[in-house]
């Protein structure tokens, strides 16, 4: 444990990459084996299920540290991290432990049987018997979220260079439903585990937006363009006569999207296709905010099935005959999609002639000019994506974001001039700033709120706003304040439906703060009826 704290202190320490890599390559070189896979597994968001709540961590520590629970809340508040705070407000401690960070991890694991007795004992005697870096650690593992700046790209990195293994070979051992408890360091580093490879993803290749200008591409005709899909990005593996879907998170989904079962009646094994989950009714994509009814939900009922239908709608091939064809040109394995998705659906139609069968292609487009392609891309709400994607024919599906060979080619956002009306506290570094924010439009003479945000300013813009809101608080609720309406912003967003469950009658996706408009008066701000009007005009409730 001693070892693994100062490893997250070192990280924690600096925003260089090399110094991160550094010290992630030289733990990996010498901590114990199981330590090393559970450093892995917390790094990548594998942390054993928390065997202490939020509520009780909060009345534990602030029962311990003998301060009223008001004081907690307003220090959490301002820490903006519960770990941190709980290890902040306890008894000072100069005590370290020698326990591994695997022990620790055991003990957690072993926690969730007992009572709450014996867990409040239990974190009593760990909290005063560690030092505050190393509490703080502890109270990490317990809460999740090690947001210090490694990213698993970074990790594989290290990884690699410890172990002399190609890190896109460790990218994809690292792939899948592995975590602490049911694997080893040596079974997922070095060995080759069929039963594990059998629903292993492969890592997701993503693209980066166009910067400059469009015809920096090069000869065009070099070029394939498809729509950009505003679904889920997923994995369909069919191997062994069984199916995984895998989100791009790395979450095994496949009981989500029971319509997906009949793949296994048509696909052949040693099959992996990536594409987009949408949701799709009577031959149209439907709303993203429709496919978030099923995001979530531990069953699926009957009726959100008929409801919300979805689809796949794939555009790439990564396995084909049991074989690894990343390698191969883009236009290659199109190619082969192509035909396995037309053949696919010929047989489905065949033995199936009256059902939707859920697989679908997502179509590639070739341009004579770019200027053709961006009259395409302008078609693009219309044709219910986000913009375009952009691949080179001959680019293989590489591993993680790279530059070169694919491109996204988003539309222009929409935007509308708001006026600021509540604020609460930011989080980590910003946590002694008012940074998320609340705005409205006017309706008959009201201001009514539509959306939130706290990204889009810069540090000192962001410093002004804080400063203006804690001289013009009207009310405060915990960590929320009203503020007098005076200043306006541009709200970009890149999506935008009615909804019953918004006060404004509106729910837009993505908002964000595009800039601070010092011309306008709150009057000139718009008005919710601007706002349906962007709305498109074949939206559907949501």
């Amino acid at each position: 444990m001693k070892q693994f704290a100062e490893l997250i202190r070192t990280i924690d320490g600096t925003n260089k990459t090399n110094l991160k890599v550094q010290a992630l390559t030289e733990y990996f070189k010498n901590a114990p084996e199981q330590d090393k896979l559970w450093t892995i597994a917390i790094l990548s968001h594998r942390r054993p299920k928390r065997p202490v709540n939020t509520t009780q961590l909060r009345e534990w520590a602030t029962e311990i540290s003998g301060i009223p629970s008001w004081l907690f809340e307003e220090s959490y508040h301002i820490v903006g991290d519960l770990a941190e705070t709980i290890a902040l407000i306890l008894p000072s401690s100069n005590n370290s432990t020698d326990k591994s960070l695997s022990t620790i991890i055991k003990e957690l694991i072993e926690l969730r049987k007992k009572t709450d007795d014996e867990k409040k004992a239990y974190l009593k005697e760990n909290w005063l018997g560690l030092n505050y870096y190393e509490r703080f650690v502890f109270n990490k593992i317990m809460t999740g979220g090690f947001r210090i700046g490694v990213s698993q790209k970074l990790m594989t990195r290290a990884l690699s260079n410890a172990t002399n293994i190609d890190k896109d070979i460790l990218a994809h051992k690292l792939m899948g439903s592995w975590t602490g408890e049911n694997t080893t360091y040596n079974e997922l580093i070095f060995e080759d585990n069929e039963v594990a490879r059998r629903g292993k993803p492969y890592p997701f290749y993503l693209a980066y937006a166009i910067e400059g200008d469009i015809e920096d591409l090069g000869d065009v005709s070099q070029w394939s363009a498809e729509h950009k899909w505003d679904g889920i990005r997923s994995q369909t593996i069919v191997r062994s006569d069984e199916i995984f879907i895998w989100s791009r998170g790395e979450e095994l989904v496949t009981d989500k999207y029971p319509e997906f079962q009949s793949f296994l009646e048509y696909i052949p094994n040693g099959t992996v296709i990536d594409g987009e989950i949408l949701p799709y009714k009577n031959g149209e994509i439907l709303n993203f905010n429709d496919l978030q009814t099923r995001i979530g939900r531990k069953t699926i009922g009957k009726k959100l099935l008929q409801d919300v239908p979805v689809v796949i709608v794939a555009y790439d091939l990564l396995e084909w005959q049991g074989k690894d064809i990343r390698d191969q040109p883009f236009e290659e394995r199109r190619t082969l999609l192509d035909q396995l998705v037309l053949e696919t659906r010929k047989k489905a139609s065949i033995q199936k002639p009256d059902s939707d069968f859920p697989l679908l292609l997502s179509e590639t487009m070739s341009f004579s000019t770019w200027d053709e392609m961006g009259k395409e891309r302008a078609l693009s709400r219309k044709r219910k994506s986000e913009g375009l994607m952009i691949k080179h024919k001959k680019s293989p599906y590489q591993v993680g974001r790279k530059k070169g060979d694919w491109w996204k080619w988003k539309t222009d956002p929409y935007s509308i001039d708001a006026v600021l009306t509540y604020a609460m506290r930011g989080h980590g570094r910003r946590a002694n700033l008012f940074t998320d924010y609340t705005f409205a439009l006017w309706d008959n003479g009201e201001l009514v709120t539509f959306a939130k945000a706290y990204s889009g300013l810069t540090d000192a813009e962001f410093r002004k706003v804080d400063a203006w809101i804690k001289k013009n608080t009207l009310e405060r609720f915990g960590p929320v304040r009203s503020v007098t309406p005076h200043h306006v912003f541009e709200i970009a967003f890149e999506g935008i439906a009615p909804s019953k469950r918004h006060k404004s009658g509106v729910a837009t996706r993505f908002p964000r703060i595009l800039r601070w408009r010092h011309d306008k008066t709150i009057d000139q701000a718009n008005t919710i009826e601007d706002l349906k009007a962007l709305i498109p005009k074949d939206g559907d409730l949501i």
